[in-house]
């Protein structure tokens, strides 16, 4: 979707060239006990994980959380973010492997 500004919760939605456009950048703000139930359902195992196994061992068990590992000991791990600053990116194989 495209659209040429954010809306509010207040005033929603507006039309431009005849197309009405809905726009509000902050949805979970409609419904904030029922949207921290959900986040909290959808992130509450990846804590136990890492709570359990400490982080190195949960990335080893759940590639969702090696995914999200950025950094490990100094070293930038994700290639994408080494990319961006210009480094070398510790391969992630090489982390977990320790």
């Amino acid at each position: 979707m495209e659209t040429t500004h954010p809306t509010y919760h207040w005033h929603p939605s507006y039309v431009e060239e005849g197309v009405t456009h809905y726009a509000v950048t902050n949805m979970p703000g409609a419904v904030p006990h029922t949207s921290t139930i959900a986040l909290t359902n959808a992130t509450l195992p990846y804590a136990q994980a890492l709570a359990r196994w400490g982080s190195l061992e949960a990335a080893r068990r759940d590639p969702a959380l090696a995914a999200g590992i950025n950094a490990y000991a100094g070293r930038t791990v994700h290639a994408s973010v080494a990319e961006v600053l210009g480094v070398e990116a510790l391969p992630l194989a090489d982390v977990l492997k320790s």
